[in-house]
């Protein structure tokens, strides 16, 4: 029961702005900014994390292609390129996607928040993650 799969598989319409045999790209329903692209891989992967290097590759060269094409069609000033990985992150769609999200200095609605954590002992956290 994932919304992605049922729109790859033709059951739900979309707006596709790209689409080969690995890929489908449309526009998002609920878009945050004018021109917002999902690009979704066919085969289905709950995340960036599972998704297999092929088609997580082949997801991006096709999420530049489009950021290109919308920069240069739409005029925006700037694009984010976004995944998010599990709730805590925002995923609420748990197949793997891509967000492209043109950005406009005049007429922007988008807002990304990044506040301060307390100090880091870079030594300690790399030696967590090693």
């Amino acid at each position: 029961l994932c919304i992605f799969c049922d729109i790859v598989a033709g059951k739900i319409p979309n707006y596709t702005v790209y689409e080969d045999e690995t890929v489908l790209a449309f526009f998002d329903v609920n878009p945050t900014s004018y021109g917002h692209c999902l690009v979704v891989p066919k085969e289905h992967c709950d995340s960036f994390l599972d998704c297999p290097d092929e088609v997580r590759n082949h997801v991006f060269e096709v999420a530049q292609k489009i950021a290109n094409n919308l920069e240069e069609k739409l005029h925006c000033d700037g694009i984010n390129i976004l995944s998010n990985v599990h709730e805590a992150a925002g995923q609420s769609v748990h197949h793997f996607h891509v967000h492209i999200i043109p950005r406009y200095a005049n007429d922007d609605h988008v807002t990304l928040e990044f506040g301060k954590i307390p100090e880091v002992d870079f030594k300690e956290l790399l030696e967590k993650i090693k």
